[in-house]
Formats: C-alpha cells, sequence, structure tokens
C-alpha cells in the first residue's frame, strides 16, 4: 500500500510503499476512499520543511532550548546525530479520512461498515475505536471526509459557548472557518466573517454571515462595532493560520467586555496585557477534535469518558458534525474546489503551496486495487534476499525511536546481516529499512518469529511485549537480543528461567545493558585488576521528570520507568562488583524519585540514586567508585577522572560512549563464533529480580 509522508528535513512530499499496518486490540483497519487536505495545517509543515536550520530554530525556540542542553550534556557531535535523525523521521500527513472497515478489532464497529476517522493519508489505516465514527446513510465519502476539519471547528464552539442571538466573529475562512459560520448560525448567532479573500467572504455570506473584507481596506473593528449595534461582539473564534499577532489584538479590540475569544488556528500570541485587563476578556485555546485527544487512555486504550461528566468527547464531536451534515444544517460541498486521484497527491500539495485558491482539496481511491493487495503486510526494500539459513541473518521486532537512531545503526556497524524489521504500524518499519539497508519491511511479527531463515531476532518494543517475544522466539530456535528490561512482572522472569531450563539447544540470549562495553567502564575494569579489597559505588542518575502521561509511567505497558531503566544501572554495578548481589533495600519518594541501597557478595557496596527532581544543567548520569584510598568520578560518559591512581589521571571522548556499538559487536560475535553469552543469564536474571524488588516499593 501507499501512503503520503513528508521528510521535515528536506520538506519534500513522497508516497512511498510501506507495509499494511496490523491492527493493534483497540484498533480499525480501514480501507480508504477519500481523505481532505487540512491546507492551513499541512501547508505550515511543508513550510517548515522546507525552510533553513537557521529558520527551523527560530520556529521552535523551546526545541532550540532542549538542543543546547544536550550539547552540554552529551556533547555536539551527539546531539547533531539526534537532530539530524529526528528531522530526518518521516511524518504521515493528514487526519480526515472516509472509508470502509476492513478489519474491526474493537467492538462497537464490523467489516463492511463506513467509517470516518483520524487516519492520514494512505490505502490503508489503522485507527484507534476512540477517534473514528459511523457514516450515516446518504452521507458521501467526500462529505464525510470533512467531519474531522468540522469537529475541531465544532470543539471551538463549544468552548466560546454562544447562546441565541448572540454576536460572533470568524477570522479567518479556511474550511474549519467556514464550518464554524454555520456552526454558529445553527446554535441562532448573528456572525461577522473576516478574510482577505473574496471567494471565501462570498461563501461566508452563502452561509449567512456578514462580511468584512481586509484585502479592499475594510476596517474589522468598526465594522464589529456597526455589527454588534454599539456593544462589541460576544465572542470572536480565530480559525486562520498566521504569524501575525494582529488576529488576537484585533478580536480583543471588537469584543464586548468580557468577551470570549477562543483561537482554533495558528496564530501570532504575543498578546497585550491592556486588550485584556480593560474588558476582562477571556482567551482559550481550542483542542484538536475534542476532550480525549492526545489522551493515551482514550485514543490508545480506548477508554471513553462517561457521558454524564463529558458529553462532548471527539468521538462524540464526529457524530456531532456528521448528524448536521446528514440533516442538511451543515453544507460541506460548496467548499470543494479540488479533486485529485491519490495517486496524484504531490499535484495537491503543489497547489496548497503555490497560492492558487484552494478550500476542500480531496484525494479520491482508487476502488482498481483488491483488499489483498493492499493489505499485504510485507514489502521489499534493498535487495532480493535469497532465504537460507545464516548464522548471520538478524530481524529486527520494534523500529522506533532507541531502535532506529541507535541499536540498528550499532548493529550495522557491526556488519549484521539485517533481513527484516518489523512494526505493528508499518511505516516506522519501512522508514527503518530503507535507512538501515533491511531486505525487507513488515508487519507481521508473527511471520518474522516463524522464518525458518532468521537465526536472530532483536526485540526493540515496548517493555510490556519484551518477555511474551522473547519466549516466543527462543521456542522458534532464535537467538535473542532484548532492549532492557528483560521482563516488567516476576511470572514472566519465572517463564523465562523456566524455558531455559527445559531447553536442550539452549539459544544465545542476552538484554542490551550497553554500558557494560563503554571504553570508559572498560578501563575501570582494567585498572579493578589491580585491586583486591571491596568498593563503594555511587552511582546518580539525574533523569528528569516525563509527562504523567507517557507509557514508560504505565505499569501494565511500560512497567514504571525503575523497571525500565533503573535496571541499566543496577546491572552496571554487578558487573563492576564482579560479585552477585545479595541484598537490596530502598526509598523513594514517588515512582520516579528513588535511592537504592545494593550490598554484594564480595563486601562491595553501591548506592543508586535515580531521581526524577533535579536539573537539566547538571551530568545526567555521574559514577563515583571509592577503594583502597582511591577514587574515580565518571561523568555522562565522556569524562572519567582518577584520584589517586598511579599512572592514570584522566580519559575523556570527544562525544558520549555508552558503549552500545560494543553490545552489539559481542553479541554478534558470539552468534558468529559460539561461546559464552557476554552477559551471563542468571546475571540477568539477578538484575531483573532485584529491579522489580526496587520498583515494588509502591
Amino acid at each position: 500500500m501507499k501512503q503520503v509522508l513528508q521528510n521535515l528535513r528536506t520538506g519534500i512530499v513522497e508516497l512511498p510503499d510501506v507495509p499494511c499496518p496490523a491492527p493493534r486490540p483497540g484498533e480499525v483497519l480501514i480501507r480508504t476512499r477519500a481523505t481532505l487536505l487540512s491546507s492551513g495545517t499541512e501547508r505550515m509543515l511543508l513550510e517548515f520543511g522546507k525552510a533553513n536550520w537557521i529558520e527551523k530554530a527560530r520556529q521552535q525556540p523551546d526545541k532550540v532550548r532542549m538542543v543546547l542542553q544536550k550539547i552540554r550534556t552529551d556533547g555536539l557531535a551527539a546531539t547533531l546525530e539526534s537532530v539530524k535523525a529526528k528531522l530526518d523521521e518521516p511524518v504521515a500527513l493528514g487526519y480526515c479520512n472516509a472509508g470502509v472497515v476492513l478489519e474491526a478489532g474493537a467492538s462497537g464497529f464490523a467489516a463492511g461498515d463506513r467509517l470516518v476517522s483520524s487516519g492520514p493519508h494512505a490505502e490503508i489505516v489503522s485507527v484507534p475505536k476512540n477517534l473514528c465514527a459511523r457514516i450515516p446513510e446518504g452521507i458521501s465519502d467526500e462529505a464525510a471526509a470533512f467531519t474531522v476539519v468540522g469537529a475541531i471547528a465544532l470543539q471551538g464552539i463549544r468552548l466560546a459557548q454562544p447562546t441565541l442571538g448572540e454576536c460572533f466573529a470568524v477570522t479567518g475562512l479556511g474550511p474549519i472557518g467556514l464550518i464554524a459560520v454555520q456552526l454558529l448560525r445553527a446554535h441562532g448567532c448573528r456572525v461577522l466573517a473576516i478574510d482577505l479573500d473574496s471567494r471565501r467572504l462570498e461563501l461566508a455570506r452563502r452561509f449567512g454571515a456578514e462580511s468584512v473584507d481586509l484585502a479592499r481596506g475594510e476596517d474589522a473593528v468598526v465594522a464589529a462595532e456597526h455589527f454588534s449595534r454599539g456593544r462589541g461582539i460576544d465572542g470572536v473564534v480565530i480559525t486562520a493560520a498566521t504569524k501575525s499577532n494582529e488576529p488576537v489584538h484585533q478580536a480583543a479590540l471588537m469584543c464586548r467586555k468580557r468577551g470570549r475569544i477562543v483561537l482554533v488556528g495558528v496564530v501570532g500570541l504575543e498578546l497585550s496585557r491592556d486588550d485584556f485587563y480593560k474588558k476582562e476578556l477571556s482567551f482559550q485555546v481550542s483542542c484538536s477534535y475534542g476532550p480525549g485527544r492526545y489522551d493515551p487512555a482514550y485514543e490508545d486504550a480506548g477508554q471513553d469518558y462517561p457521558v454524564g461528566y463529558v458529553r462532548w468527547t471527539a468521538q462524540r464531536n464526529f457524530e456531532a458534525v456528521l448528524d448536521m451534515i446528514a440533516d442538511g444544517r451543515l453544507d460541506v460541498a460548496p467548499l470543494v474546489t479540488h479533486r485529485f486521484p491519490f495517486e496524484q497527491s504531490m499535484e495537491a500539495y503543489d497547489l496548497i503551496q503555490n497560492g492558487e485558491f484552494n478550500l476542500g482539496v480531496l484525494l479520491e481511491y482508487s476502488p482498481g486495487k483488491t483488499d489483498q493487495e493492499l493489505t499485504a503486510p510485507t514489502i521489499q526494500l534493498h535487495n532480493d534476499w535469497t532465504r537460507t539459513r545464516s548464522k548471520g541473518n538478524i530481524a529486527f521486532i520494534g523500529a522506533g525511536n532507541y531502535a532506529s537512531k541507535t541499536l540498528i545503526p550499532a548493529f550495522q556497524k557491526a556488519e549484521a546481516e539485517l533481513q527484516i524489521v518489523a512494526s505493528n504500524g508499518g511505516l516506522s518499519a519501512a522508514h527503518a529499512g530503507r535507512k538501515g539497508g533491511f531486505s525487507e519491511a513488515t508487519s507481521d511479527i508473527d511471520a518474522v518469529i516463524k522464518d525458518s531463515s532468521i537465526n536472530t531476532i532483536v526485540i526493540a518494543t515496548r517493555h510490556d511485549s519484551h518477555a511474551s517475544l522473547v519466549c516466543r522466539a527462543l521456542k522458534a530456535g532464535k537467538h535473542v537480543f532484548v532492549e532492557k528490561p528483560l521482563a516488567i512482572r516476576v511470572e514472566e522472569i519465572d517463564e523465562i528461567e523456566s524455558l531455559f531450563a527445559t531447553m536442550k539447544k539452549k539459544p544465545l540470549l542476552m538484554v542490551g545493558f550497553n554500558r557494560r562495553f563503554s571504553p570508559h567502564i572498560v578501563r575501570i575494569k582494567e585498572l579493578f585488576a589491580g585491586t583486591k579489597g571491596p568498593k563503594a559505588f555511587v552511582y546518580t542518575v539525574n533523569a528528569g521528570a516525563v509527562p504523567a502521561s507517557h507509557w514508560t509511567l504505565d505499569p501494565e505497558q511500560g512497567g514504571g520507568r525503575i523497571v525500565g531503566e533503573a535496571c541499566h544501572f543496577l546491572d552496571l554495578l554487578r558487573f563492576l562488583a564482579g560479585a552477585p548481589i545479595v541484598d537490596l533495600s530502598h526509598t523513594a519518594i514517588n515512582k520516579e524519585t528513588m535511592s537504592m541501597s545494593v550490598s554484594y557478595a564480595d563486601g562491595s557496596i553501591g548506592s543508586i540514586h535515580y531521581l526524577a527532581n533535579g536539573n537539566r544543567l547538571f551530568p545526567r548520569e555521574r559514577l563515583e567508585v571509592f577503594c583502597e584510598g582511591r577514587v574515580l568520578q565518571l561523568d555522562n560518559f565522556r569524562k572519567l577522572r582518577a584520584f589517586g591512581w598511579p599512572r592514570f589521571h584522566r580519559m575523556n571522548l570527544w562525544r558520549q560512549d555508552k558503549g552500545a556499538n560494543a553490545c552489539a559487536a559481542a553479541f554478534l560475535k558470539t552468534v558468529r563464533e559460539g561461546g559464552p553469552s557476554p552477559i551471563p543469564l542468571p546475571e540477568l536474571i539477578e538484575v531483573a529480580r532485584f529491579t522489580l524488588q526496587a520498583a515494588n516499593v509502591f
């Protein structure tokens, strides 16, 4: 299947082949019939992509501050690589989709249902059930494609709380603005439409609004004064897309005392306090389709908000818009200005950039391809791969941020034979596959595990799937490299340990504890060869806070940050001590801020301070080692300082090196040549169990 993608670094829009997505539980697989370009949002993305580095930085000053902080902690080279990788990630364009259900992985829908969704411009989309709504009989696909932008307009109007007989202004008459005009009229409001384009203003008048043509020099504030009979506008809905601050300033001048301003579009936000202070104006930014948008529990987990407490969610806004289209109160047919076959998507994007008049630009999808053709889960990428079993044939399951930026490049440098990369969504697999030189990209994870030509599997999925995929891959006779953690539940560790105990021919299993392999840690281990007594370790991790909605904090999906990340540090101290853990105690402020005290069989002790309440300017990781009157201090895997060590004073690197490349190389060497695992299985199990013990403080 094909999908419209944009490269943020270059701004180029493409229509490449990608694997059909595999719907997760709670998602609906939809064959697209029509999609609508959101000319304002998508044009801004195109302009951002085509901007140079300086212009990109000016548009996102908050991101610039994050980059500068990363340079201080990780170094310039590592930061530049990270920024380039981020900008090279493809962006799926579009969010106004109408189609037919192929597979319903969620209750409430069935194969053959016609749905609208927030799916992108793609021949097949997989969308969470709460971001879909059934299309009533009698509504065409192209009319239904306006539902999502209609919901955006409707949510802004709900926040403005219009009442019968009030007068409102709508600034910016793109599709959302013109829909807002109609919705306000349906609320019984008088509407003043403001824009620079006479053709858009003519449509607004057709929908029952009065108009202000800014291109002809008409004064919106004066017009609003007359329109409101000298009282001032009750409310303004801003649906414009501009960098100017003028729309908000103008809205404030038009409003009556205690008027309401709701921003639905994207405009400059350098507000004048005086504009708002004297009139006690309210100003609110509307969030997309409505309540539930950007809430993982609503979107991904499918948890609806109780109607008695949240009457209008994103999905219920979709339904309301569809109802209004069905009964004629919302007329979207006049908004259609252009139609393009999906295969000519590039021409549609040229249109919205070249200044030619447009409103509703529709992409129409050909019915000529069969469902089987479109739903193929695997695509060929760089070369024809002869499926012969080899010691080095490697498949990646998971193609997210860490896999694409760190793990895949590490395996490439170790000259791995990268054959298949898989992800549920398909898109990330296709991108990682093309960039990493894989032969195939797929969304069929089961097929990867069953493929007899694959010798080794790298697992880089979300934490809750690690243990299950490890067991499935081991049972299939594959060597397994799994990104930490090994498991997020004690039962999962028990299952892995029991599985190994029953296997006659034991494949290699390794967890991606890369810090063991960093050049600084290798040097520290060499220095320890000349010591005999126990050691004291102090490991400070300035982890920083993450949003409460982040998936790693979800105990069911991520297991929490202690399980998901602190296992790294527990493993590193276990490696440096060179002795089993005999005891672990811990105290915590919350689930992200904790201190662990660890005792080892040789008398060594360690303290791990995993802290989410620090400052980003402080080093993210600092390891201090005390033994026999000597001290070592390692900051961020860049600078190692020695105090009291004969003939060794420091080891500094130009760039941070946490050992990812050496870790992958050690694993692959063992796969190819045999021998003991670079990290013995008993140590992996030991670290996993003690990590879960620490995480269970709550």
